[in-house]
C-alpha cells in the first residue's frame, strides 16, 4: 500500500486549504480591505507567506520590492526578514504608499525599515547598487517582466532570490494566448529557466510565484 487517496483533491479545495494555511493578523487583515477600497488586487495570504518564507530562509537585511500598493506583500516580507532589515519599495502611486506607511507604522515598523521611492521601476532600479541586495520581488508592470528581472538579477548577491509574481495570468496556461501581456510571462519564464546563473522554481501560489536563486560564483 502506499497511501496515496484515490483520487486526486479538488483543485479549488486545495488552493483554498493553501491560502488559508496561515491567517493574517488584524494589520494585514486591514490592509488588505484598504486594498480592495482602492480596487486593487494584492498578494493573497499563500503567495504573501512564500513571501515570508523567502526572505526568512535568507536572513534577508536587503530587500527591493517593485511594486508597494497598499502595504500587503511589504508586511510579509518584513515579517520574514532580519530585525534590522531595510525593505526598499518603488510605486509609481504616492497615494498608495502613504496608505502603505500607515500600515507598517501600525504593524511596528518605523522609519528606519523603510525606504518607500516614488517613481517608475524601471527608472528607479538603476541608481541602486549592484549586488547588494538579498531579495529583489516584482509585482508590477507584467509586459515588463523580462526588463525587470535583468535588474533584479544585477541588484542581487550572490545566494540572493528573485520572486515574480503574476506568472501564471493573462492567458499563461492557454495556448492559443498571443496578447502582448501573456508573451511578455512565457518570455520571463523562459529567461528564469534557461538563465545558468538561476537555479529556479514555478510555485502556484497566489497568481503564480516565480522564484529563482542566483548562484554564487564558484572560485
Amino acid at each position: 500500500m502506499t497511501g496515496r487517496p484515490d483520487s486526486a483533491p479538488d483543485p479549488w479545495a486545495l488552493r483554498e486549504h493553501v491560502e488559508g494555511y496561515l491567517t493574517e493578523d488584524d494589520v494585514l487583515v486591514a490592509t488588505r480591505a484598504s486594498a480592495a477600497r482602492r480596487g486593487s488586487a494584492p498578494v493573497g495570504p499563500g503567495a504573501g507567506a512564500g513571501l515570508r518564507f523567502l526572505a526568512a530562509s535568507t536572513a534577508a537585511r536587503a530587500v527591493v520590492e517593485i511594486g508597494t500598493g497598499v502595504g500587503v506583500s511589504g508586511l510579509w516580507l518584513l515579517r520574514g526578514m532580519s530585525s534590522d532589515g531595510v525593505l526598499t519599495s518603488i510605486d509609481i502611486d504616492p497615494e498608495s504608499q502613504r496608505a502603505a506607511r500607515q500600515a507598517f507604522t501600525a504593524a511596528g515598523y518605523g522609519p528606519s525599515r523603510l525606504r518607500l521611492i516614488n517613481g517608475l521601476g524601471l527608472e528607479v532600479l538603476p541608481r541602486l547598487t549592484d549586488g547588494a541586495y538579498d531579495l529583489v520581488f516584482v509585482d508590477a508592470g507584467t509586459a515588463d517582466q523580462p526588463r525587470y528581472l535583468d535588474e533584479a538579477v544585477r541588484l542581487l548577491r550572490g545566494g540572493g532570490i528573485v520572486a515574480l509574481h503574476g506568472v501564471l495570468t493573462a492567458g499563461v496556461l492557454e495556448p492559443d494566448a498571443s496578447d502582448a501581456a501573456t508573451v511578455a510571462l512565457r518570455e520571463v519564464a523562459r529567461q528564469v529557466r534557461d538563465d545558468d546563473r538561476l537555479v529556479p522554481v514555478l510555485l502556484p501560489l497566489g497568481a503564480g510565484l516565480l522564484a529563482a536563486v542566483k548562484a554564487t560564483p564558484h572560485a
